[in-house]
């Protein structure tokens, strides 16, 4: 006995409306390569001026090495001053950042006439970068050390408070239901639901930043800020680049021991 045919079998296949996966890919890449060459015409990068100028990168190279090492004990107190000044500006950027992070959250139950605004002043302080910040409180503290730390509470303050409230953004909702539904204010809702989830990423983003902020802070000398910066300048400006290689090379050591430092207690806390 023959098994009788579907007629369905018999009709065509409607053809596929949708390119195939591999040609959007490939589409995709061709955009990608079209920008970047487009921006490399524009603002004239090309591997030939790369190539050029290898040779000149050398030359400074030789001039960095051997360091002078004895100029080792002049920048201790400046490095020392740049570790403050980055201490300082992280701690008092990191606290100003808590209550805008909670201010910016959108699942808090604020009001978006409150929410938005705190998040369009978020979005202003972020777009100053800090050697603008420094180059500004410089002009108006005069130069020292005072103006690079208010630059990087500034800096601080933009990126922590960012970090911050999209994570509390990404918490687990059902602790804050649970308090909700057995009568919990908005304050003890905030103190016993959202900062034991949030307050580990928080520190996070605080050692983080920290990090960032050593590098910051030796480059805001630049602009009369204080710390390490200073004599970074003043070394390039006399050409002395052994002593540089000096100011490079500890800073580097800083910046390593603090992000082993910074990994372990993030390991701890996450």
């Amino acid at each position: 006995m023959k098994t009788p045919i579907s007629t369905a079998a018999l009709k065509p296949s409607a053809p596929d409306l949708n390119p195939p996966r591999k040609y959007k890919q490939y589409a995709g890449w061709l955009v990608l390569i079209a920008v970047l060459i487009a921006c490399s015409v524009r603002t004239e990068v090309t591997p030939y001026q790369l190539i050029r100028g290898l040779p000149q990168m050398g030359i400074l190279l030789q001039e960095m090495f051997p360091p002078d090492w004895s100029y080792l004990p002049t920048i201790w107190a400046p490095m020392l001053e740049t570790v403050q000044i980055a201490i300082l500006g992280t701690t008092l950027g990191g606290l100003l950042a808590i209550p805008v992070a909670l201010l910016c959250a959108y699942n808090l139950g604020l009001s978006r006439f409150v929410s938005f605004p705190a998040r369009m002043v978020l979005n202003l302080v972020r777009t100053v970068p800090d050697l603008l910040f420094a180059a500004i409180f410089v002009a108006v503290f005069g130069i020292g050390p005072f103006a690079g730390m208010l630059a990087l509470v500034f800096f601080s303050f933009g990126i922590i408070a960012k970090l911050t409230f999209e994570a509390i953004e990404a918490i687990d909702p059902g602790p804050l239901e649970a308090m909700t539904a057995v009568g919990a204010n908005r304050m003890q809702i905030i103190m016993f639901g959202v900062v034991p989830q949030a307050l580990p990423y928080f520190m996070s983003y605080l050692l983080y930043t920290f990090e960032v902020n050593v590098r910051a802070a030796a480059v805001l000398g630049l602009v009369g800020a204080g710390g390490i910066g200073l004599l970074l300048d003043r070394s390039l400006g006399l050409f002395r680049y052994d002593r540089a290689a000096v100011i490079i090379l500890l800073t580097l050591v800083i910046v390593l021991v603090i992000d082993y430092g910074s990994t372990i207690i993030r390991r701890k806390l996450l």
